[in-house]
């Protein structure tokens, strides 16, 4: 039996490590002046500690088994892959608004008042992101 805590600790070290040796190939800098490699290996770092952590907590709590729901897996991944079709031919809220309810899908139960609120947050947050950080984002 594969234990669920201990997978998931182990992919989250893979995922922390592989964008934190990422990230060492930019210019670190310091904290006075900060180059392009110090936010992600910061972030890195961090995620880093919570999978270490992770994964020691999984030999001290009760094994959970690990399963595969693809139908699951497929919803999440298609979700993923309209909101860059339709960002790309229609707009970014439309396929915020697409990956939300299309990957709601997946929950235990579904809720479209749950949708509406994530969808409605998501969209504030990219509006944030391009008009206070001056992200080029294709949203209308």
């Amino acid at each position: 039996m594969k234990n669920r805590t201990l997978v998931r600790g182990l992919f989250l070290m893979a995922i922390a490590l592989a964008f934190g040796l990422t990230s060492l190939r930019y210019p670190i800098g310091d904290l006075s002046r900060a180059g392009p490699g110090l936010f992600p290996a910061m972030i890195s770092a961090m995620l880093l500690v919570i999978a270490v952590s992770t994964v020691i907590r999984s030999f001290f709590v009760e094994r959970v088994a690990l399963e595969f729901n693809f139908k699951n897996i497929s919803l999440i991944l298609g979700s993923l892959c309209g909101l860059a079709v339709i960002s790309m031919y229609v707009n970014m809220i439309a396929g915020i608004i697409f990956m939300v309810f299309c990957s709601g899908f997946a929950a235990s139960s579904y809720s479209v008042v749950r949708n509406v609120k994530i969808s409605a947050g998501l969209v504030v947050m990219a509006l944030a992101l391009q008009k206070l950080l001056g992200l080029n984002l294709p949203l209308y």
